[in-house]
This record gives structure tokens, sequence and C-alpha cells, in this order.
């Protein structure tokens, strides 16, 4: 059976790890920003219990921000 200490054996486990770490912290902190500058406190708790490697965080910020974000200004 396959283990996840074996990733390291093949020389594939610690610079992956490294990579897709910056790449979820990436994404997350830019979701988490602009959900909270938004006031969207219901995506903000999604974001931020929900792991998805990025997935749900690039979707919130490409196809859902915009389209709520217009009705979430402050009309001056």
């Amino acid at each position: 059976m396959f283990e996840i200490s074996q990733l390291g054996n093949m020389g594939f486990g610690t610079p992956f790890f490294a990579v897709l770490m910056a790449w979820v912290f990436i994404w997350k902190g830019l979701a988490l920003w602009k959900a909270a500058r938004n006031g969207s406190k219901v995506w903000f708790i999604i974001l931020l219990l929900i792991n998805t490697i990025g997935i749900l965080e690039i979707i919130y910020l490409f196809a859902v921000k915009p389209r709520w974000g217009l009705n979430l200004k402050a009309k001056e």
C-alpha cells in the first residue's frame, strides 16, 4: 500500500509540498482578504475552514466576487 511518507523517498515530497503550501497560502490570503473587504462573512468562513488547494479561492476571486461585488458597494 502507498503511504504519504514514501513521497520523500521519491525526491518528490519536500519541494512539491513547499510549492503547494505557497500556492495555497497565496490564493487563500487573497480570497480571505477580498471576502473580508467585501463584508461577506459567509464566504470568509467557508474559505477559512475548507481547504481545496486553492480551487475554491480562485473560483471566489474570479467568478463570485465580481458578480456580487457590484451589489455590495456603498452608494455615494
